[in-house]
């Protein structure tokens, strides 16, 4: 269905997420993985989707001056939002273990920004799910960091891994969007692009 697109317009992903990367092959895009680092800091007063939509912004600016005319730079970011805090990605094992303490029976949202940025013209979306974890030991908390050790992933945890198996009691939403990508927000943009930009 994308096949016209990618034949019109050069999509750039600036993710080294392998999660994200396969969404896109499964999308049936063809596109190009570029990568430039940026210092992930985000203004205080931010909340939520807020977050989400700055950063993902933030990863395209450091790419904007380089994009041709008929470049699609994709830029993307996932947060895990628990009782009004912003859980990022874990430092260390304690730091992983604590935060999966924190949401241990109960429900979270993860968020996921994606920016779609033109030479000329840019356009965010977001999508929230609420994931609610059954009751979790310390135990258990602590086989998952250390086997699994989730130190690149925002809240600690993937879902599409042991943790997701055994304590994921309910998720509302977009499954796809926990993983790391809206999937179904990306096609609908990527469907509609001639008319947004």
């Amino acid at each position: 269905m994308l096949d016209k697109l990618s034949s019109i317009y050069h999509i750039i992903l600036a993710s080294g997420s392998p999660r994200r990367q396969q969404f896109f092959k499964d999308l049936g895009l063809t596109f190009e993985i570029r990568l430039k680092s940026v210092d992930e800091v985000y203004p205080d007063h931010l909340q939520h989707h807020e977050i989400s939509d700055y950063l993902a912004k933030l990863k395209a600016s450091v790419f904007i001056n380089d994009l041709k005319e008929n470049e699609i730079l994709v830029t993307s970011d996932t947060v895990v939002w628990h009782e009004g805090v912003s859980l990022a990605k874990p430092k260390d094992a304690q730091e992983a273990f604590d935060m999966i303490k924190v949401m241990s029976g109960k429900s979270h949202e993860v968020i996921t920004s994606v920016c779609f940025t033109t030479a000329t013209s840019q356009k965010v979306v977001h999508e929230v799910t609420k994931v609610t974890f059954e009751d979790m030991t310390d135990d258990e908390i602590w086989y998952y960091v250390n086997n699994f050790k989730p130190f690149d992933k925002a809240g600690a945890y993937g879902i599409q891994e042991w943790i997701g198996y055994t304590k994921v009691a309910r998720i509302e939403g977009s499954y796809a969007n926990v993983v790391g990508l809206p999937t179904h927000l990306v096609y609908k943009v990527f469907s509609e692009i001639e008319t947004l930009f």
